[in-house]
């Protein structure tokens, strides 16, 4: 992707949290009826040697598994804040007009090798996992497991899907957040997107540079 000095971020801190915090990735893929795009739930792991690995699952109606290769170049795009930003909420416009339209965002670009994993072991490790993950954040009072569920039932619903892995090899990180704007500027666009509800990025734009 296009991403100028002012956006670009390399911490890979920073870009693991965003992926953590919003899980639900565009897998994009090529097969031999081109491009392909998944929206998908993905759990990040890092191996102890520091491979970084992405896992999902998809239903086992979903032609994606059997298209893909092992090996086979894949993307997932991770997005976290956005919002659109008028240029008359900058005071500069107000006194040359010379203002224009822009939005701002955080995306994470994962790049990396797919293959599906049609193995039950996989399968269950992955939903377990991204049960955890999810439960304690939004249920964390009453969290559901798969022991929750009948076995014979479970059994059933883990046969319905497969499971993918992605080995990373990249992440691009982008967080355009009006950093090349002067700071009154800035804070301008701060306050109106507080005053819209935007507030998670309006946090994100308050952050020092750099």
């Amino acid at each position: 992707m296009y991403n100028p000095s002012d956006f670009n971020v390399s911490d890979h801190a920073a870009l693991h949290a965003l992926i953590q915090g919003h899980p639900l990735g565009c897998l994009v893929t090529r097969g031999e009826s081109g491009l392909d795009a998944n929206h998908l739930p993905f759990e990040l792991l890092q191996d102890e040697d520091g491979t970084l690995r992405l896992i999902a699952h998809v239903a086992r109606a979903n032609p994606l598994w059997r298209q893909i290769r092992h090996g086979d170049p894949a993307l997932v795009i991770f997005r976290a804040e956005q919002a659109y930003l008028s240029p008359n909420w900058y005071p500069s416009k107000h006194e040359t007009q010379e203002q224009v339209p822009t939005w701002n965002y955080r995306v994470v670009h994962a790049h990396g090798q797919i293959r599906a994993r049609d193995d039950e072991a996989f399968v269950r490790d992955a939903v377990d996992r991204l049960t955890r993950r999810h439960e304690a954040r939004n249920n964390p009072r009453s969290p559901w497991t798969t022991s929750d569920a009948p076995t014979p039932y479970l059994q059933r619903m883990l046969a319905a899907i497969v499971g993918i892995e992605i080995v990373v090899e990249r992440l691009e990180g982008k967080f355009k957040l009006s950093q090349n704007k002067s700071e009154r500027d800035r804070q301008g666009a701060i306050q109106a997107l507080r005053a819209m509800g935007h507030g998670d990025l309006a946090g994100w734009m308050e952050r020092p540079k750099g």
